[in-house]
């Protein structure tokens, strides 16, 4: 029997079938997979009350994610959300709306998201990101000579964080005098992503009062760089907007450093709790190749990747997903992990296999607003494994598993600290410098 909202009222929460795991506790964000696999199984559209009281639909399997990810009737734009007053503002970014932030990528359908995306997707095609990836190892390099010496590192602070930052404000143009203001308010965003939105907020209203007034100097003095190009392009009659310009400076940035700071995070813990599978990929990049470093970045999106939940999707009409009747307004999120070990769609979906071939997983979603930035995530994670594992080759945890903590928030899914241990070693000038023998 299908399960109309609209028969139900307002105020009376969602019914959880019987057996039910428990959503969105710390031990759920430990491991959330147990959970997901219920649910696939027995409710696979659920509607459920999220922790800021919003109720939503998740959906878990493969196939009805992979529909809803592409389906017009489900919007981007929060205007389409009937949302009852305790949950006004609890959807999205805590603090886009009163910064002006509203018009990104995250937040728009076509004919604006077409519009947006092509000026945009200039910055991130395959000859932009190859030109890009010197600058990646440079960056990647320079933060593993900060701790190589000392034998211990919290990757997660001391490397996984601050390189897809400096990536992306290299990108944009943010000088490097300022990038460290930018590492302040996104470390902000990071820390209190299931907390208190107080913070956030704050660091978002400093980051869209930065973006503007670096607006206004690169129109007065445009460079090579992401922010430049979007003015240029507002200039020359494509009708872009300063907010529209500050909103798409903003998600690239937000959007593009947490996610890679995931991957990196979650693929080396991975890793490091598939000793077979880590030692099979630097065995391969001692020999040279490049193919399993390849195949296993996807194998790592799709395992554990860094984007938990699809962001928010909301019904323009009644529609079925599922085999089950959503109404108009409901919010729709798609939940990414679930559906990328759904074994319906995949083989052994527990597993680690990075050598996996038949790998379309959904962690860069689907449709029209696949990740716009995932072949700069792919040079970066790729990279920042292969040279952590090349110049840190014993790299161990320092702490037990049951020791680390995730981060509660809803969309992303990450790590707080990830401590390691490794043999103390040289910096790339030290190792570089030559002989004197």
């Amino acid at each position: 029997m299908n399960h109309s909202p609209a028969d139900r009222p307002a105020d009376q929460p969602a019914a959880c079938p019987a057996g039910a795991p428990e959503l969105f506790t710390w031990e759920f964000a430990t491991d959330p997979y147990p959970a997901y696999a219920w649910l696939r199984e027995h409710s696979p559209v659920h509607r459920t009350a999220l922790p800021s009281g919003v109720e939503a639909w998740l959906v878990t399997r493969y196939a009805d994610a992979r529909q809803a990810l592409a389906d017009s009737r489900l919007s981007k734009n929060p205007a389409h959300h009937a949302e009852p007053a305790h949950a006004k503002g609890k959807t999205g970014i805590p603090g886009e709306r009163k910064a002006e932030l509203m018009t990104h990528l995250l937040n728009i359908d076509p004919p604006d998201h077409t519009r947006l995306r092509r000026l945009v997707s200039k910055a991130f095609t395959p000859r932009r990101v190859a030109e890009f990836a010197p600058r990646v190892q440079e960056l990647t390099d320079r933060l593993i000579d900060r701790f190589v010496a000392e034998g211990k590192a919290d990757l997660i602070h001391d490397f996984a964080f601050p390189l897809p930052i400096y990536a992306i404000c290299d990108l944009l143009g943010v000088p490097r005098e300022d990038q460290d203001d930018f590492r302040d308010w996104a470390g902000m965003m990071i820390r209190h992503g299931g907390g208190p939105r107080g913070g956030v907020a704050r660091s978002v209203k400093k980051m869209r009062g930065y973006l503007a007034e670096l607006i206004h100097r690169k129109r007065e003095n445009p460079g090579d760089d992401l922010i430049s190009g979007l003015i240029r392009a507002s200039d020359h009659g494509e009708h872009l907007t300063e907010n529209e310009a500050a909103a798409m400076a903003f998600i690239l940035l937000f959007a593009g450093f947490e996610t890679t700071v995931n991957l990196i995070g979650n693929g080396v813990y991975a890793l490091l709790r598939n000793p077979g599978q880590r030692e099979r990929l630097q065995l391969s990049l001692d020999s040279g190749e490049s193919g399993l470093l390849e195949t296993g970045i996807e194998e790592l999106l799709r395992y554990d990747g860094p984007v938990e939940l699809a962001t928010w999707r909301f019904a323009t009409e009644p529609l079925t997903l599922g085999g089950e009747d959503i109404a108009a307004g409901d919010p729709v999120l798609v939940v990414l992990a679930a559906a990328d070990r759904d074994p319906e769609r995949f083989e052994d979906p527990d597993t680690l296999d990075l050598a996996r071939r038949d790998n379309q997983h959904l962690g860069y979603g689907h449709g029209i607003h696949y990740c716009l930035g995932a072949p700069l995530a792919r040079l970066e994670g790729q990279t920042a494994l292969a040279t952590l594992l090349t110049r840190l080759p014993d790299l161990r945890l320092a702490v037990e598993p049951t020791d680390l903590r995730w981060r509660g928030g809803l969309i992303m899914r990450g790590l707080r600290t990830l401590p390691v241990e490794f043999t103390p070693g040289l910096t790339r000038a030290e190792y570089d410098a030559p002989s004197i023998l």
